[in-house]
């Protein structure tokens, strides 16, 4: 009888020992005789970001034709995220512009240029949103050609003496400028993948190849000149549409947040 009793308070320590242990292992499963531990259940999120690349067109440069007579030009643009704040960004575009300086000169300007250089996003978007508000750089150059339809010699003697007008035309190929530009702007997603955006550029001209007995009044890319000054102004409206090629993290936040 007392063997009897031994083992039943030895099966009833056994037992009471197992689920001790078992409560205490807390998101452990035993399989076998292998002990698996699960990992508590996180309450954050994952935040994707889209990385692709986007192109677009500056459409002030189709809608100037019907404020100024003697001006076409087109512009493309395209941008590519490389990290979460930084983009690889550059423009292509062509100019026709004819310029009349008074009475005294009369030049028409055409070319082509490219610019190069990165935009960095100061913008903390929200979740889902992939707006930009941006500070960026870039280098241009440019390949062009003045043709000077006619020119006028100012005479101090404005009385007696008649005004002399050249109005044989004439070309001046081959001329190039280089320049620097600063550029401020954003660009909204009104869209899915389609945005709006408007920039300001502000430029410095390094160098310039200048026809002769004249100076360029405009060149493409750069746009006007301004009395032998070095520095310009630009703007653009633009609309563009983002190509994702793949999301990544962003950073893990959690459900309170």
């Amino acid at each position: 009888m007392l063997r009897y009793i031994t083992n039943i308070f030895c099966i009833a320590l056994a037992s009471f020992s197992m689920f001790a242990q078992n409560d205490s292992l807390v998101g452990q499963q035993v399989q076998g005789n292998v002990l698996i531990v699960e990992e508590p259940k996180s309450d954050s999120l994952k935040i994707k970001e889209t990385y692709g690349l986007r192109l677009g067109v500056d459409v002030s440069k189709f809608i100037r034709p019907f404020v100024e007579d003697d001006y076409t030009g087109f512009e493309v643009m395209g941008d590519y995220r490389l990290t979460r704040k930084w983009y690889l960004a550059g423009e292509i575009g062509a100019e026709n512009k004819r310029t009349q300086d008074n009475d005294y000169l009369d030049v028409t300007t055409q070319g082509t240029y490219f610019k190069a250089g990165a935009d960095w996003n100061a913008y903390e978007n929200w979740y889902g949103m992939e707006n930009m508000i941006y500070l960026g750089f870039r280098v241009g150059a440019s390949s062009f050609r003045q043709t000077l339809h006619s020119y006028g010699v100012y005479s101090t003697d404005q009385y007696w003496q008649p005004q002399f007008t050249n109005n044989e035309e004439q070309e001046f190929k081959g001329l190039s400028a280089i320049w620097g530009e600063v550029i401020a702007g954003l660009k909204v997603e009104v869209f899915n993948n389609i945005y709006m955006g408007v920039n300001v550029q502000f430029k410095y001209l390094v160098t310039q190849d200048e026809p002769s007995g004249f100076e360029n009044l405009y060149i493409p890319g750069y746009q006007r000149t301004y009395d032998s000054s070095n520095f310009g102004f630009g703007f653009g409206y633009n609309v563009s549409y983002l190509i994702p090629f793949f999301k990544k993290d962003k950073k893990k936040i959690t459900e309170e947040e």
